[in-house]
């Protein structure tokens, strides 16, 4: 039975299952008490209120558990072992940030495959703005070119630069997808694709801005692009946070790449019980 509350779900307005990180040891230090579980979504326990975003959207979630009831079999790994799963599935989703808005082709036209686009097209209306969020990298020179500014020295050095950085975290992002195929475990290629991921969209939202200028503020039928570049440049802070945030990055970076000394924890070995509430 799980009671608690949990903001910025993605897709729980529509999901069947959620992953559930749940206090169930209140007597050993925080990260030795948790458990990882598959909650069934959809029961009386759970309500699921969605998020109205700036950009208009609705993606994420604040979901309630009250009295929640989750079965003994849908535990994932050992009682009391979740943290070390749930950092093994953040360093695959930051890995996939490179890659994550390319939607895979569905080709042919036959039931199953209709029935299979039609899934596909459900799944990814959540995810309609995530292109933006990542910055719209492929427009630039588009809109450089739409604009007549395509020979302006500098932002062909502003496009050049932002397009180099695409290719070196695509790079990063094949690395990691050789390793995985070979039954590696995630590496620090992960916090560094999600890094790059932030800084590649801020800078291709930076290069939108001096291209476009005040029209990148428009919204709407009537705006450039039908209003993506404002989705841009209003989603793009998304990025730095979803999948743990820039700093949280480069905490992992520091320590565990550079062998730099971990943040303080008064903490650390203190049962979870005892720990002051509010406080790091």
């Amino acid at each position: 039975i799980v009671n608690g509350q949990k903001v910025w779900n993605t897709s729980a307005h529509h999901a069947d299952y959620g992953l559930l990180l749940a206090r169930t040891d209140w007597d050993v230090p925080k990260h030795a008490g948790i458990t990882y579980f598959a909650l069934p979504m959809r029961q009386s326990g759970i309500t699921v209120r969605p998020l109205r975003q700036a950009n208009g959207y609705s993606s994420f979630n604040e979901v309630f558990m009250d009295d929640a009831r989750v079965p003994d079999d849908h535990m994932i790994g050992e009682l009391n072992n979740g943290w070390a799963i749930a950092t093994f599935t953040l360093a695959v989703e930051r890995r996939n940030f490179a890659t994550f808005a390319q939607r895979p082709a569905i080709l042919g036209d036959g039931r199953a495959v209709k029935e299979a686009k039609a899934e596909a097209d459900e799944y990814f209306s959540t995810y309609i703005w995530y292109p933006q969020r990542t910055g719209r990298v492929d427009l630039l020179v588009q809109r450089a070119k739409e604009t007549g500014r395509s020979n302006d020295p500098v932002i062909r050095q502003k496009i050049a630069k932002v397009v180099s950085m695409q290719r070196a975290m695509q790079w990063t992002a094949q690395r990691a997808a050789i390793a995985r195929a070979q039954g590696r475990p995630p590496g620090p290629e992960g916090s560094v694709a999600k890094l790059m991921a932030s800084e590649v969209a801020r800078a291709a939202a930076q290069a939108h801005s001096l291209i476009g200028g005040s029209s990148g503020l428009l919204a709407g039928s009537d705006a450039p692009l039908d209003g993506t570049i404002t989705e841009v440049l209003i989603s793009v802070p998304a990025i730095s946070i979803a999948g743990g945030t820039d700093e949280i990055q480069r905490n992992i970076l520091g320590e565990r790449v550079l062998g730099l000394p971990r943040e303080p924890e008064p903490f650390k070995d203190q049962a979870f019980r005892s720990v002051p509430k509010g406080s790091r």
